[in-house]
């Protein structure tokens, strides 16, 4: 418990109308997550397929999914300004609200075959990404101090459960091709349009009273959080200034965007080149399951290691992961079933680096500017992701998965190179 920050003289929070709040809110937000993260999971497998389908290009697809992660990055900040000024649940319809126009526009983009109404669809997507990050922190509003973590973690939790079902969609999807007349892998973004649209439904009207909104009620912002960081140019450079002073914050900073950058740019190829060595869209959708099962399913230990050994040594056997990850895949591309296993790895080693490099990213800066830091963080990693996702289908079509694979495995090299530096700096 953070008593500097006031937080051990919360009483509010035991009032019997914020317990009330508390539970219908953490209720809400599981039955959000589950569904959400099932609305907006056929992106990864489904939509890239999709745009291959639509464009007839391996660098459309990898555009495609470029365009998801742009959306989460633009759409970040916006959200959570809205939710500051007006409440969660607003600010979490919307997103919810923009994710399920992007399925309905990819449903428009394959009967219309339109690029332009594709890559809006896949925007939109990234606002149920967006949407996503920010409902973890809505299940810490009316959560005890002592108890944040764990709600956090909660909803997290139950969010991978619909995203590791959701990338196969594509299976549901073909009997409502049929009954609609709707042209191949469309039948997936129907059922996730709905889904969607009853995501933002459900929390509109389950988050009442507005977690955020009570919060502000019984506590002066600055009384509980203290000063922070003005929104806007002048925070955001104060913010890198403090990240280029601390070592750990570079190292941090540098092991979440290269590990994000590895993982999005193989996992954008993955089903296209599975769909070319004959993988079916249930093989598919299986793969790109066990990968978000890879990237979540062990956070909790890898969690538990980072507090027992210390963020660096996790974050460096990471780096090992993500190096046998690629090894995999270079040496096993031809094989659907070794290009599966390469993804499970690639999927694991991003949750062995991005949980502690977290940790040791807000650790590494004062309290009052952690909050900007974070989202620098966030951006920072979506920006890059975005990148390497456009550069992935190039590059595949230029060089093969096999050399994509082992490139995605040299991102270790910076990550590792810095640690040295530390290390000689310390001795």
């Amino acid at each position: 418990m953070n008593h500097s920050t006031g937080e051990g003289r919360a009483d509010w929070l035991h009032l019997p109308e914020v317990a009330g709040a508390r539970r219908r809110t953490t209720a809400t937000l599981l039955a959000a997550q589950v569904l959400g993260s099932l609305g907006i999971g056929a992106a990864p497998s489904v939509g890239v397929l999709l745009a291959e389908s639509v464009a007839g290009s391996e660098t459309w697809a990898g555009i495609a999914r470029a365009a998801t992660t742009v959306g989460a990055a633009l759409l970040a900040l916006p959200l959570a300004s809205l939710a500051a000024r007006h409440g969660r649940a607003r600010s979490l319809a919307l997103g919810w609200s923009l994710a399920a126009a992007g399925a309905g526009l990819l449903v428009l983009a394959a009967v219309t075959v339109s690029v332009p109404l594709l890559v809006l669809g896949m925007l939109g997507m990234g606002g149920g990404a967006a949407t996503q990050l920010q409902a973890r922190f809505a299940a810490t509003d009316l959560a005890e101090p002592d108890r944040r973590a764990r709600s956090l973690a909660l909803v997290v939790w139950v969010g991978t459960l619909g995203a590791v079902a959701g990338p196969n969609l594509g299976v549901p999807g073909a009997p409502v091709e049929a009954w609609a007349g709707l042209p191949p892998l469309a039948g997936a973004f129907a059922i996730g349009g709905v889904l969607l649209a009853v995501t933002a439904v459900v929390v509109r009207v389950g988050l009442r009273p507005d977690p955020l909104l009570l919060a502000q009620r019984h506590v002066a912002a600055a009384a509980a959080v203290g000063p922070r960081l003005a929104p806007g140019r002048a925070g955001l450079s104060e913010a890198l200034g403090l990240v280029r002073a601390s070592p750990p914050a570079r190292l941090a900073l540098l092991s979440l965007v290269l590990a994000h950058v590895s993982m999005v740019s193989v996992m954008t190829m993955t089903p296209v080149h599975l769909s070319h060595e004959g993988g079916t869209i249930t093989f598919i959708g299986l793969t790109i399951s066990l990968h978000v099962l890879g990237m979540f399913a062990f956070a909790p230990v890898v969690g538990a290691a980072a507090d027992r050994y210390g963020q660096v040594p996790v974050i460096i056997a990471g780096q090992g992961v993500l190096a046998a990850a690629a090894v995999v895949g270079a040496t096993g591309a031809g094989s659907p079933t070794v290009v599966a296993v390469a993804l499970t790895l690639l999927g694991l080693g991003w949750s062995v680096v991005t949980v502690p490099a977290s940790a040791l990213l807000s650790e590494s800066v004062p309290a009052p500017a952690r909050p900007l830091v974070q989202g620098l963080g966030d951006t920072a990693m979506n920006a890059a992701a975005a990148l390497g996702a456009i550069a992935s289908g190039p590059l595949m079509a230029l060089l093969g998965f096999p050399v994509l694979a082992a490139l995605a495995g040299l991102v270790v090299v910076p990550v590792l190179w810095q640690l040295r530096r530390r290390t000689a700096v310390a001795g």
